[in-house]
């Protein structure tokens, strides 16, 4: 049995999108910089495909397989975020609307958590003029 027309339109269309929405997208390829950090840009991949047609009847035989149909899809690209790795440790960095200001607190947690962490191992060492007893 012979391939129908739209099969044609769908899998061109398919191959196109499988091309511009593979990993590399979602994941970008990792950006290293002089200090040895590297950093992964994150985006969110959307698409929509649509494809139609339709088999016309003529009235001759030599009119008898005419077809008409189209296809069409839409890819949306949008940055997400970025994995910083540094010094063996993963940071993310969201990308997000100020507007909601619960998402941005939780974004801001960890560097929170790294900020007060650090300054406790500031008050606790010793302070390098006291004088030690002999």
């Amino acid at each position: 049995m012979a391939e129908h027309p739209i099969q044609g339109l769908m899998n061109v269309t398919m191959d196109k999108i499988r091309q511009m929405t593979d990993s590399n997208t979602i994941i970008g390829k990792p950006i290293t910089t002089e200090d040895g950090t590297t950093i992964l840009p994150v985006s969110k991949v959307s698409f929509g495909f649509a494809s139609g047609g339709a088999d016309f009847d003529g009235k001759n035989s030599a009119n008898k397989d005419l077809f008409g149909g189209g296809s069409g899809a839409g890819v949306n690209i949008q940055p997400v975020a970025f994995l910083v790795i540094k010094d063996g440790c993963v940071r993310t960095i969201q990308l997000s609307d100020s507007s909601n200001t619960i998402d941005r607190a939780l974004t801001m947690i960890p560097e929170l958590v790294e900020k007060v962490s650090a300054l406790l191992k500031k008050e606790e060492a010793p302070a390098p003029d006291e004088a030690k007893p002999q």
